[in-house]
Formats: C-alpha cells, structure tokens, sequence
C-alpha cells in the first residue's frame, strides 16, 4: 500500500510545477503593474464602468440585469475572451497546483511520515520546498491586484460567447475571497499539519546554527582551508551529512520563517522550535520569495500574530530579534564577506596549482560556492530594500568584484577539469561506495523485498563502472539511482514501515554520500547551478550596476570587473517552460547588462593604453630631428667656447631624462598608468567569451572595438587641421606620431592575449578611405582636402612654384609671409609618408578629386573653344601663312586664360605624379613582388593592343603609383564629360582646335616677365613649364576616348606651336620676346615628356640651334665655379 503513494514521485512533480506557476504568478504580477507593459484591456476607458463592476461584484456577477456595465465587454467579448485565456488559465493552474498539494500534504499525515534532514535529506528537502513553495504562489496570487478584473472579464466573455460560465469559474472565485487575507487563511490550512512541519524543521537545529557561525569562528576554525592540515591534503571531503554541507542557508531561512508562520503554535509549546525561529529572525529583514518577490520577515510576522490572542511575548520576540538585525546584521555579513574572499581565493590559488584535488576536495568547493552565494544574495536583496541605520556602508560592497570573481574562477575550474573530478569519483563509487553499501546491507537484519531490489540495483549499478568509461568519454546518468533512493527514503520514512530509516542511520550516511559521488559524475552542472547560481542579479539591475561602479572606484578591484558581465552567463537559468514570454525580457536585460559592462571595462581599458601611447608619442616626439637644433647650438657654443646663456633662461631637459630616478619608490603617472594597465588586463583573464542566452560575447572584442574608434579619432586629431587657417601636420610629423601609438599599442599583446595587428590594420586601412566605419573624417579626407585647397590653389596663383630639380614645390618669397613653407609639405619624404599614412585608396581618392577640378578647367577651355571656333579653324589651315596668322591672331581673345587654365591642369597632374611616383617607392619597399610582375605587365602590353586591354593594365599600373603613357584616372574623367547629346566627331573636333588654341597662344607667354627659366627649379616661375605635363596627359586621354592617332594629333599640334614660336622669333618688338628663350624651352620640355614625340619630329620643325642658344642664355645668369 505504502509503495502505491508514489510520495516521491508527487513531490518532485509538484516542486517542478510549483516552481513554474510560481514563476508565472509574478511575471503577471509585473506586468499588471507596469504601465508599459500592461494589458490594453486594462487601460482602454471604455471598459473601466465593466472592469469596476467586476471588482465590486466578483465573483457573483449578473450578466442579465446589469448589461449596461458589461456593454463593453459585450462589444468585444471575442477580443476579451482571447486576451485574458492565459490569464485565467494561470489562475486554474494555481486552483489545480492548491488541490493536488492539499491531497499530499494530507496523504503524508495520514502515513505519519517521519522528516530528518540528516537521515531522509532529499525527502525532508522535497517536503519543505513544496511547503515554501505553494505558500509563495500563494502570497504572489494575493499581490496581484487586478487578478479579479482578469477572470471576472474571461467569465463574462465566455457567458456571452457560450451562454454558460466556465465550469471552474466559481471554485475559482472562491479561493480568490478565501486568500484576500493569505497568511490567516494559510495557518488554518496548515493547522493540521504542524506536527509533521514542525518535526521536519526541528531536523535543521544541528545544521542550521553549524552553517550560521559569525565569521571570527569561520577563521578559528580555518573553514574552507587546505592548507591548515597538510597532511590530510589527499584524504577524502566527507561526512554524515553530505548534502547539507552545501545546502543554501537562504533556502533554510525560507523554510524557518515561512515553516513557523505557518504553525506558529509549536512555537509556544516547543522550546527547540522557538530558538529556532528567532534565530531564524536574526539573520536579515527580507525573505525572498520568488525574483525580486520579497518578505519583509518581521513585519508579516507581526501583523499576523497580533491578531492571536497570547503572542504578546512573540511579538516582543520579534522586535528584539529586528533590532538586532537593525544593530548587528550589516556588520556581521560584511565580516563573513571579507573572510570568504580571502578563503575562496586561497581555495582556488591552491586548486589552481593542483587540479588533482579537485578530486577528495570537491565538497569544499561546493561549500565555498554556497556560503559565497549566501552572502551575495543577503546583500543584495538588504541593499535594495535598506533600512534607515547610522552604518549604511555595511549594506554596500566595494569589493563584491573579487568574491565573484573568485567564485567565477572556480566554478570554470570545476568544469576545465570535469574529467578529473569524473575520474576520481567513478573509482570511488566503484571500489569504495559499492562495497560500503554491500556491507550496509549484510548487516541490517531485516530487509523487504522492495527496498532490496532497490539497494541490490545500487550495488550493481556502481560495481559495473570503470575508469575506462570516463576514457572512453561515456555519458553518465545516474538519475534513476537518485530518484530510486528518494523512493527508498519515501518508503521506509513511513509509519510502522518494515524497514524504517532512522533505525539504520549508516544506510543513510552510505547512500547520502553516494548521491553526492553520483552528482559529482554525471551533474556538474546542476550542482554548479545549484550552489553558486546568481540568476536574482538579473532581478535587481539597479544594485547589480551599483555593484559594479562601486568595485569599479576601487584600483584593487579593477582585476576582478569581468566577474560582472560573467555573471550574466547565468541568467538564462532562470528561465522557466511555463513562463516563456519572460524569456525575451530576461534575455534583453542580459544583454544590456552585459554589454553595459563589457564597453565600460573596455572604455577604462582603452583609455589606459591610449594614454600610454600619447606617453611614448611625445617622448618619441622629442627624439625628432626637429628638435635637436638646440642641442647642436649648444654644442656649437662649447666648442666655440662662446660664453654660455644666461642663468636665467631654463635649460632644456634633454630627452631620457625622465628615465633617471633617484628614488624607486616615486611612482609617476606612467608607471600608475601601467599599474592600471595590468589591472584591468588581469579581468580580461577570466573568461574568453560568455554565453548570454543564445548569444556568445567575446569581451576582448569590446576593447578591439573601443580602440579601433578611439584611436581613429586621435589619428585625425594628430592631423591637427583647421580649416579656417589651413593649417595641418606635416605628414612624416602624423606618421611618426601613428608609428610610435602602434609600436605601443603591440605591448598589449603581452598584457592581453588580443590581435593588435588586426587593430591596426582595420584602423589604418579606414584612414584610407573617405569616411571611416562611423562615418567620420579620415586623414584622406583631410589631406586631400588641405592639398586641394591650400597648397595647390597658392601654385595655381604662382605664390608657391613646382619646382622639378627637387620634386617638390617651392613657395615663392613675397612680402606677406605665408602660413606655411611649401617644401615642407611636398618634398620626396612628405609625399613619401603621405602614400604610407593614405595607400594607394587614398591617393585614388585624391587622385579622383584632381580629377574633378581638371574637368571642371576642362569644361571652361572647352566653352572657349567654341566661342572662338571659327577663327582655331582658319589658323589651323593657314598655319604656315604668317601675316594671316597675326591678323587671326589680333581676333582671338582669350589666349592668356587658355594658358593659365592648362598651366593650372599642369600643376594639378604634376602634382599627382609627385604622389604617385612617392606610392611607387612605398609599395617597392613594401611588396616588391608584388611590383615586379605589374611592371612587367605594363612594360609587355604594346600599342596596337586593344584600348580597353591596355586601360585595364594601365589602370592597375596607376594604382601601383607606375607612370603610364595614358593616365587612365583622366580617360575616365574626360569619359565621364560625354553626354548623349554630344557625337565623338563633335569632341574630336573640339579637343583638336583645344591644342590648336594652346598651340597658337605659346607666345602669349613670353610677355609674362614670370615666365623666366629658372635653372635652380629646373622650370619657370610661373609654373608654365608644367603645360608640357598638361598637354601630353590632357592630349592623350581625350584623343584615348575619342578613339583617335595620339601621336598623329600631337605631331599636328608640334607642328602648330613650332611655326608660332619661330614666328615670335622674328617678331623685333622686345616686348613680346622678351622671355622668348625660356619658351622654347617649353616646346623641348613638352617633346622631352612625351612618349608619343621624339627629338626627330621636333629637329624636322624646330631647329636645334634655336634650342641650343636659348639654354645657353638661360643659364647665363648662372656662375660655375669649380673645385
């Protein structure tokens, strides 16, 4: 008869269900009680003359007579009646969840059972969780307000709908009014029951005080040290009481409280039981019932005994017992907290050392994880709820970072060397646990034939396991022993049953410890969870994040910050199938809370290292050619042994002097900066990702991202442009300062095992582009901008000068003083730094932007074309008629502003080949197998090729920075002019009479007194010479896209500008050739610079002499000295 109870059975599956409708009593609660969240039905205006009809008269509610109230709901009743089913299916839950209790709590009354924690613990845990269990479904039941409203409007819907109520509808209603006031209700249901309650509660008055000890006896005792007795290292954790070593003490306060108020007659009649509870008293002010679901102990207490004659002295009881939480309580988990850190640490320190401990000492580990979790939960739930004292800083923690840190740390040995564990505990349960049960069994002098199938499959069971299992890497599962030994426990736990447990305590101490070697076997997890679960956290984020900032204020605690978003690992264990809407709510707050304190360790972290940086960029700085004129002044005065400076000015420290230390001790700010450093490093070993519900965060990808965004602000910061003034840093300044941040920021590898070298190339590659990925300025941007705007807009006003000789330009003296020296911005080793700083996607943008200007002078160039057509027609046909010419040339206007527009182009493409020849001589250094081949494919391609083949290699060329015969960044941009409405023989027609123009306006020139050759630029003055790059680049692309003979065009436009200059030559006004050698000139350098012109075609229209002389005079004015 006794088997057929199935005990067991019901209170696991109860416990479960409880569990699940208790989780779900509180998530409606929430959401009733939440503005945002609560149901639209609630707060719709037309339905509160029904919803206040339905609380007046819940449950009797007359459909028929009082229509008008319920027209609403009549109205809508499909819409209400599918609105609220979950409701009111949760509230039958409840209904169904009270009457099954009730049937077993009177099943084992009726079976007198007998409770001892330390014999039947699983029984006796079972019973007292249904206990609390079904008591906080029903304190949460009671605190929702608008329970009432909800199935009143389901009934009223479903009565309209169907024409009848619900059948459960007025069992229901009843247990709403019989729990309007729960905790008196509740003793009366449990009057009948104390006996077995209280005898179950009374089996906790040897546990409970042992695992309530102030912590100067924890220290005494030295609790949770291995090394206090070295000697019995290796031997075995065990005891009498296995299971309850680790049993939650907030779960046994839970049981205490809720246990008495309960049967609180056992408190005036039994002196154990009244000890009990006031001890149960003392240990806080809140009880948790369920989440963030509290009890404030006292005052429930109080209100419910002061409405029962003769508990005068329990109530006084319970003031006693607040003040001294009031007085003492704070203080004394904040000692417990101080003492279990440092265990912990030493526990895991030793552990660490020794993984092969974890073996015998895995009961301490559950211990340590326990007591830690005790005492994080009586904070947390204190600090939320503080109540008004002189020493509030007992009820804040600064130091919280390091326990759970700690208990983290541990909890990831437990399952790093699970294999151990699983090792040590299978030879255990084998050799040992086996042959201890066995020998049990042979000495007990009865034994039914249930309970010995039972114990003989125990037997069995555990014989059969090897260490080759846990090598082979077999799954164990040791449930159904578990659940077969809570049906032992069931079975002889009975009144007058043949085998009674608390006669044959050994079988009990066996088979406790048994159930703990299984666990340790095949449910680590679960009794990770168990122990060392932090799931509430998720419940208070409020505290949680006080928790943080407040550890985060204190340099000690930096190492242990990862500890927090570690912690969110766990809340996804808190979830529960009967309440799945939480779940997505659950999982949100996860994030965020996760992500909160990732960016912020991150931020910390990054802000750190880039402080360190900007430390060595400015001792770098400091090293920089630019500053050592000082030094060799100095030097220069030594030896001259001129007198030394005045005392007065301060002598120059002389970089490296901050190294010398006359003191060790003397911390500076880059040694706190590097302390700091470490610190925030050390968190970052914890863990190397975590698991947030379905999603896996990698926290070192936080601080890859915060660097990634703060270093590409401070890459534009060095920049250092302004716009207004056009100032800007020189680029091997930037680019000095960049490579002393990176040779820094590699030194995080050996703090932080993160790649630093993917950091840098992501951010260095962003600075290449024209935004970067937040869509800021790059350095590109600003390079390209100040090089467009500032230096080459002063050469096309001829205020700075290209100056071929040296590669660069040059600015020319004036009496203004320009903002900047040109030469300092463009000579080989700026541009140089500028192709490293921008690569070559920079300077294809910044190649695409000359381009639009190009096109933009082109445009002009080509509207004057048309405006003077007919006369370009005339002098092209009548080119060798000189007195023809000079009269067509008196009616062509325009002439200068066609050579200053192409004297512009000149420089604009001088430039870009300065840059690209700068981008060769980087990428040759960098990737010079790579160049080989791409020259080699540029020199191959030959001239009869296709046009589209030869711009595809030329244009991988180009962006090599390799020169080409036909730049294909232009051809693109003269391309891109061409409009549908215009034919290719209108633009041919246009670009020919365009160098017929240029051609006949040479001699213009001549009357510029700029115009002169300069032998120490190696140009003119003026930046002419720059019209040789123009005509050859500008020729060759538009004759590229009009699909015409380049050389023939420019042999045509040689021959044009030959006859004009000879023509000037024969001219006797002085002023009109007064430059005229420097312009010739010009037509060699335009010859020399063309791959399609040759000395030959010029000679066959050009006589060489002419050349000759006119370079004999220009360097004239030269004198040569040698030796």
């Amino acid at each position: 008869m006794d088997y057929q109870q199935k005990l067991a059975e019901k209170l696991t599956i109860l416990n479960e269900r409880g569990n699940g409708v208790l989780i779900r009593m509180n998530y409606i609660k929430k959401l009733c009680a939440d503005p945002k969240l609560r149901p639209s039905f609630l707060t719709n205006k037309a339905m509160e003359p029904a919803i206040k009809y339905i609380n007046k008269k819940f449950p009797n509610i007359d459909f028929r007579g009082n229509i008008q109230n319920l027209t609403s709901i009549q109205r809508q009743k499909s819409e209400v009646l599918a609105a609220t089913a979950s409701y009111y299916d949760s509230f039958l839950d409840v209904k169904d969840f009270r009457d099954h209790v009730y049937e077993l709590l009177n099943t084992i009354d009726a079976c007198q059972c007998f409770f001892d924690i330390a014999f039947n613990f699983d029984f006796t845990k079972n019973y007292l969780d249904l206990i609390v269990t079904y008591t906080s479904v029903i304190i949460t039941l009671s605190r929702i307000d608008d329970k009432k409203a909800l199935a009143g409007m389901f009934n009223c819907a479903h009565e309209m709908t169907n024409g009848s109520s619900d059948p459960a509808y007025p069992r229901l209603g009843q247990m709403f009014l019989e729990y309007e006031h729960p905790w008196k209700k509740l003793t009366e249901e449990f009057g009948p029951h104390t006996k077995s309650v209280t005898a179950a509660l009374l089996s906790l008055k040897m546990i409970y005080p042992r695992r309530n000890l102030p912590s100067e006896q924890w220290r005494s005792a030295q609790l949770l040290s291995l090394l206090s007795n070295p000697a019995a290292m290796m031997d075995p954790a065990c005891c009498d009481t296995m299971a309850c070593e680790y049993l939650s003490l907030d779960v046994m306060e839970r049981w205490i409280i809720i246990g008495f108020l309960l049967c609180h007659t056992s408190l005036n009649t039994n002196q154990a039981s009244l000890e009990l509870w006031k001890m149960g008293l003392r240990s806080g002010l809140y009880l948790n019932l369920t989440r963030d679901e509290v009890l404030n102990i006292h005052k429930v207490t109080e209100d419910l005994f002061d409405n029962i004659k003769g508990y005068s002295k329990r109530i006084a009881d319970i003031k006693e017992c607040r003040e001294h939480v009031i007085l003492h309580c704070g203080a004394m988990h904040r000692d417990k907290r101080q003492f279990l850190r440092g265990a912990v640490k030493e526990l895991h320190k030793v552990l660490e050392d020794e993984p092969g401990l974890l073996g015998p000492k895995a009961l301490f580990v559950f211990m340590a994880l326990s007591f830690s979790r005790d005492e994080v939960l009586w904070l947390v739930r204190h600090s939320e709820n503080m109540p008004k004292i002189k020493t509030p800083e007992d009820y804040n923690d600064n130091q919280m970072a390091e326990l759970l840190f700690y208990m983290e740390k541990l909890r990831g040995l437990m399952r790093k060397y699970n294999h151990v564990v699983q090792r040590y505990h299978v030879q255990y349960l084998a050799q040992f646990d086996a042959l201890a049960l066995n020998d049990t069994m042979q000495n007990m002098y009865v034994c039914p034939e249930e309970e010995s199938v039972l114990m003989t499959s125990f037997v069995s069971s555990l014989s059969a396991l090897s260490v080759k299992q846990v090598e082979n890497k077999e799954e164990f599962d040791f449930r159904a022993l578990r659940l077969d030994w809570l049906r032992l426990q069931a079975y002889t736990s009975i009144n007058k049953a043949p085998l009674p447990l608390k006669d044959y305590p050994d079988l009990a101490k066996v088979m406790n410890m048994i159930q703990f070697h299984t666990k340790m076997v095949d449910s680590m997890e679960e009794m990770l969870q168990e122990t060392s679960e932090l799931s509430i956290l998720c419940f208070y984020p409020r505290v949680f994040e006080k928790m943080f900032s407040q550890s985060n204020e204190e340099t000690t605690m930096k190492r242990y910050l990862m500890a927090f978003p570690s912690v969110c690992s766990h809340f996804s264990q808190c979830a529960h199938p009967l309440c799945p809407e939480e779940a997505e709510a659950l999982q949100k707050r996860s994030l965020r809370l996760c992500v909160t304190f990732l960016e912020q360790i991150a931020k910390q972290t990054s802000g750190v290292v880039l402080e360190l940086c900007a430390e060595q960029c400015n001792l770098n700085d400091q090293l920089l050619p630019k500053h050592c004129a000082e030094t060799i002044s100095a030097a220069r005065y030594r030896k001259q042994k001129k007198p030394a400076p005045k005392k007065g000015e301060v002598q120059k420290e002389k970089p490296g002097a901050e190294s010398l230390r006359k003191d060790r001790t003397v911390s500076t700010n880059v040694d706190k900066m590097h302390m700091m450093l470490t610190e925030l490093c050390s968190s970052y070993s914890l863990c190397g990702d975590i698991i947030v519900f379905d999603h896996i965060v990698i926290p070192t990808e936080f601080l890859l991202s915060q660097l990634e965004t703060r270093l590409s602000e401070i890459i534009v910061r060095m920049a250092n442009y302004n716009q207004t003034t056009q100032d800007i840093a020189r680029p091997s300044d930037l680019l000095a300062g960049i490579r002393a941040y990176i040779t820094n920021l590699h030194s995080l590898s050996s703090y932080i095992n993160v790649d630093v070298t993917r950091l840098v190339r992501s951010v260095l590659l962003q600075q290449t582009q024209p935004l970067d990925s937040h869509g800021g300025q790059t350095v590109t941007t600003l390079y390209t901008n100040w090089y467009l705007e500032g230096l080459l807009r002063q050469a096309s006003n001829s205020l700075i000068v290209h100056c071929p000789t040296m590669h660069c330009f040059v600015s020319q003296s004036t009496d203004n003083e320009p903002n900047f020296r040109a030469e300092q911005f463009s000579d080989i080793s700026e541009l140089q730094a500028l192709a490293e700083l921008i690569g070559p996607y920079g300077l294809k943008f910044l190649g695409e932007n000359l381009m639009w200007h190009i096109t933009s002078q082109v445009s002009e160039l080509k509207k004057m074309v048309i405006e003077n057509m007919d006369i370009l027609v005339q002098m092209k046909n009548n080119f060798d008629k000189p007195e023809e010419m000079a009269n067509l040339k008196k009616r062509l206007t325009g002439g200068e502003n066609v050579m200053k527009r192409m004297t512009i182009i000149g420089v604009i493409l001088s430039f870009r080949l300065m840059a690209q020849d700068c981008l060769k001589d980087m990428l040759q250094k960098h990737c010079p197998y790579l160049m080989g081949p791409i020259k080699c494919v540029r020199d191959f391609i030959s001239p009869e090729a296709d046009i589209q083949v030869t711009l595809s290699v030329f244009e991988l060329a180009s962006a090599a920075g390799l020169k080409c015969d036909i730049d294909p960044v232009l051809v693109a941009a003269i391309g891109s002019m061409q409009t549908d409405s215009t034919s290719v023989d209108e633009e041919f027609k246009l670009s020919r009479l365009l160098l017929v123009y240029i051609a006949v306006s040479l001699p213009t020139l001549a009357q510029d007194p700029n115009s002169l050759y300069s032998r120490e630029h190696g140009g003119h003055n003026n930046n002419i010479h720059c019209l040789a790059t123009a005509i050859n680049q500008l020729a060759a692309a538009m004759f590229t896209v009009q699909k015409k003979n380049i050389e023939q065009q420019l042999k045509e436009f040689l021959l044009l500008a030959s006859s004009t200059l000879l023509q000037l030559g024969q001219n006797v006004e002085r002023v009109e050739s007064k430059n005229r050698e420097s312009i010739y000139l010009l037509l060699h350098m335009i010859v020399e610079e063309s791959p399609f012109l040759s000395q030959d075609m010029l000679e066959s229209c050009f006589p060489y002499v002419l050349l000759r002389n006119a370079y004999r005079e220009v360097h004239r004015a030269f004198i040569v000295t040698l030796g």
